[in-house]
């Protein structure tokens, strides 16, 4: 049951009453021996040409090679030449921008209601001592357009409700050939990924944006989480670092690569490739001088669907990992808030 909704963070910044107690992260688990604004090491991957995937040549071979490599490892790369044209992508950057400068007024219009997700403003709040993550967002269901709840889609700036029809459409087409090479790396066949993640598929977009935080070393700005998706396609901050990744118990940056989407795996492409590929742990630290945007769009499976490790992955030497799941998502969220791994949920 959702708690009352909190203030939004730019609206604690301007009331200018200092810092609630709400925000302050008391350090628990993997990875928490590194202070929250301590530096950390730039993880190592690779970035995929997503055309060179699908070429059957010397150099096609190597780009399938790297992309197991960094899935098997880190579960997440960094993808270029993937069809969207940076001038697209700075379009995005600055209608989200534009979005989060509006007067608080104009962005209520959006808000998010009690008990719905879509909608501008924070998380919900599922109980009284949940720490709450410095970031105000506006989360949208894109796709299928039935599942979209156009009262939250913002009418100002100009355009923005019309480009983030164009970018959904267009992000579909790099889904759709993302999940045919992960096939393709685990010598499957093609459309093995895609079947299971079903045609009534569902991309959430979340457009994030976190202010400067007075306390970069108590206050996170997203809390350590793996996501619920099958995949989640990201397109960070060009200019302010701060999603970092946990691997063998440290954190890890990730880099700033221009003209690229990161993808990050989700808990239920780890299912499928019955655990050779990883769904990673990863944060938000917050900046004490600057602002920071980025925009998440995770890619459910249709929750008609049931999610499993795929038959060509499941061998002797291998055992099946996981149960089937259906409706994963629906746990995901209340897990995340407790700080634990739903994928525990799934282990056999």
């Amino acid at each position: 049951m959702e708690k009352p909704k909190f203030k939004t963070v730019q609206e604690v910044v301007a009331a200018g009453q200092g810092l609630p107690e709400r925000y302050l992260h008391a350090p628990t688990g993997e990875g928490e021996s590194q202070p929250l604004n301590g530096a950390v090491p730039e993880m190592d991957i690779p970035a995929i040409d997503l055309s060179l995937l699908f070429s059957s040549s010397v150099d096609g071979q190597e780009e399938m090679k790297k992309l197991h490599s960094a899935l098997s490892t880190w579960g997440v790369v960094q993808v270029m030449n993937h069809g969207i044209t940076e001038a697209f992508l700075d379009k995005i950057y600055k209608l989200t921008k534009q979005f989060f400068a509006l007067p608080t007024e104009e962005k209520h219009k959006c808000a998010r209601e009690t008990g719905n997700i879509q909608g501008y403003g924070n998380d919900m709040i599922l109980s009284d001592n949940q720490v709450l993550d410095w970031i105000d967002r506006l989360f949208l269901t894109t796709y299928p357009e039935d599942k979209r709840q156009l009262k939250f889609w913002p009418q100002v700036p100009v355009g923005f409700s019309e480009t983030l029809d164009e970018y959904t459409m267009k992000q579909r087409v790099l889904i759709e050939k993302f999940f045919k090479a992960m096939a393709r790396s685990l010598e499957l066949e093609e459309n093995c990924f895609l079947e299971m993640y079903g045609e009534n598929a569902v991309m959430n977009s979340r457009f994030n944006f976190f202010p400067p935080c007075p306390r970069p070393d108590k206050v996170i700005g997203i809390k350590p989480h793996a996501d619920g998706s099958a995949i989640t396609l990201l397109l960070p901050d060009k200019d302010v670092e701060g999603l970092q990744f946990l691997k063998d118990g440290k954190w890890y940056k990730a880099p700033i690569v221009p003209d690229t989407i990161l993808i990050t795996l989700g808990d239920q492409m780890e299912i499928m490739s019955n655990g050779i590929y990883k769904s990673p742990v990863h944060r938000v630290v917050t900046n004490r001088e600057k602002e920071r945007i980025s925009v998440a769009t995770f890619c459910v499976p249709g929750l008609d669907k049931e999610i499993h490790p795929a038959d060509g992955l499941v061998t002797e030497a291998r055992p099946r990992l996981y149960k089937t799941v259906t409706k994963y998502v629906d746990l995901h969220y209340k897990y995340y808030q407790q700080g634990r791994r739903t994928i525990e949920a799934a282990l056999i």
